[in-house]
């Protein structure tokens, strides 16, 4: 079976050291990953998924806001994924948002972050860690809960903006025991998902593996749908 290609989006900086780790696990998964970025070739034709990687804060000015705490920005990242997002979110295409890839799903939908989680959560202390020290707890009836179960899980914890306002089609679909938004996903997107941790640092655990196989799955049937062959139908998706 052909691997579906997935456009995946990474800082300049840290790329050359993420890229390969997010692409481990499309690969374990069933995918195989494009590596993409500003002042890198873009072609949403050209791909059946997308990943939107984690990385540097994004700019208030996206969202209507104010820069109210000192943060690390990339102008140009942001207006591409920005694009992106938007552009996915139009399409339907399948997509993943890891941690600032949430944020930029959210921001894109009309939402908006808080820009120091951890000022607006004081009882969410930060983890700098890529292990899994945070625990999280799953919304019933929602689509990561068909991927990833409702049972509490343990994810890792390296951002420091949140989400906020809830942008337009997308709901909660994870918190923290503190009350921050640890996922959101699509409404109604075949495939719409963006979590706040890192599960590529994770690719040990059935659970995290699971939400880039889901990705997969959507991305196959995305181009098995565009190429008019019954390989993969919508119905492969209900099982997730």
């Amino acid at each position: 079976m052909t691997r579906p290609v997935i456009g995946v989006t990474t800082s300049n900086r840290s790329g050359w050291r993420v890229f390969p780790i997010i692409n481990l696990n499309l690969w374990v998964t069933g995918g195989r990953g494009l590596r993409w970025g500003a002042g890198r070739p873009v072609d949403l034709d050209a791909v059946d998924g997308i990943v939107i990687g984690g990385g540097d804060d994004i700019s208030p000015e996206l969202y209507s806001m104010d820069i109210k705490t000192t943060a690390r920005l990339d102008p140009a990242r942001d207006a591409l994924e920005h694009e992106l997002a938007q552009d996915a979110l139009s399409r339907h295409i399948p997509v993943l948002g890891i941690c600032r890839g949430a944020q930029m799903l959210n921001v894109a939908a009309g939402g908006s972050l808080h820009q120091d989680a951890w000022t607006v959560y004081p009882d969410a202390k930060p983890i700098t860690t890529v292990m899994p020290k945070r625990k999280v707890q799953i919304c019933d009836k929602t689509r990561l809960s068909f991927i990833a179960g409702t049972d509490t899980m343990r994810v890792n914890a390296l951002h420091s903006q949140s989400v906020d306002r809830v942008g337009q089609g997308m709901r909660i679909a994870a918190q923290d025991s503190a009350g921050m938004v640890q996922a959101i996903e699509g409404v109604t997107d075949p495939f719409t998902l963006g979590v706040q941790w890192h599960p590529e640092y994770l690719i040990y655990a059935k659970r995290q593996r699971a939400l880039f196989r889901a990705l997969v799955v959507a991305a196959r049937a995305r181009a098995a749908q565009r190429l008019q062959t019954p390989e993969v139908t919508q119905d492969a998706l209900a099982s997730f």
